[in-house]
């Protein structure tokens, strides 16, 4: 079987990650026992993608880069994301991967003018994420994970718009078979509150409530159920 690849564009939080394990560890883990081998590809640190063909799938991870700073790293990934999508490849863009993959098919990215969106939040779901093969029969609102400062501000022409928060209206989206989320699907209810923890300072200088946002924390049904269908979707 075609591996699956992570395409890794960033790491986690490094005192998250020291304990907990970084994003291809969670991301493999949600995946589930039923998805295709998995191979990781550090694009980040100059890794080389392959031909989109040889692939089951793809799925792109967060990072504490900025879309917008148009590194080379980042538009070549964009360039063969697009590509990507062209040939049908299934893709899972997540956070910074959902942004990239908008940017790729000519939608933009910009700091989120609603602010910092951190915790878990309701995620409200659009009536054509009612059939949709990864969103589909998850109640509305619905919990989700999130941690991000910028947003898909407009959205590609043709794309499927599939969720939304009070924070960000494009928060998922479909094109073929190809999914961006700007939530964290692998992210455990202990990830959350150890990115929370983490950044505790940095959130109360922005006058957030950190305590409160805790005390908010819940697991997320729809995480588990966007990545062991996206693994089963890449297996067939």
């Amino acid at each position: 079987m075609p591996p699956l690849l992570i395409v890794k564009t960033g790491r986690a939080d490094s005192i998250v990650s020291a304990r907990l394990g970084d994003f291809e560890d969670w991301i493999a883990d949600g995946l589930g026992p039923g998805s295709p081998p998995i191979e990781v590809c550090n694009v980040q640190e100059g890794g080389r993608l392959p031909a989109p063909r040889a692939l089951a799938g793809a799925v792109v991870t967060g990072s504490s880069a900025m879309v917008t700073s148009r590194e080379p790293w980042s538009e070549r990934t964009a360039n063969w994301l697009a590509d990507a999508v062209s040939l049908g490849l299934p893709v899972l863009g997540i956070c910074y991967g959902h942004q990239l993959l908008a940017h790729a098919l000519g939608g933009r990215v910009a700091t989120n003018p609603r602010g910092r969106e951190v915790g878990t939040v309701p995620l409200n779901l659009t009536s054509d994420a009612a059939g949709d093969l990864l969103l589909g029969g998850s109640p509305s609102p619905t919990p989700v994970q999130t941690t991000h400062l910028e947003s898909v501000v407009e959205l590609p022409r043709g794309v499927v718009a599939l969720a939304s928060s009070v924070l960000d209206p494009n928060h998922a989206f479909r094109v073929g078979s190809s999914w961006g989320v700007q939530f964290h699907p692998e992210f455990s209810s202990e990830v959350m509150r150890a990115y929370l923890e983490a950044r505790r300072v940095l959130l109360a200088s922005e006058g957030l409530d950190v305590e409160r946002l805790l005390a908010q924390v819940v697991p997320s049904n729809l995480g588990t159920q966007v990545l062991r269908r996206f693994a089963d979707l890449a297996a067939a």
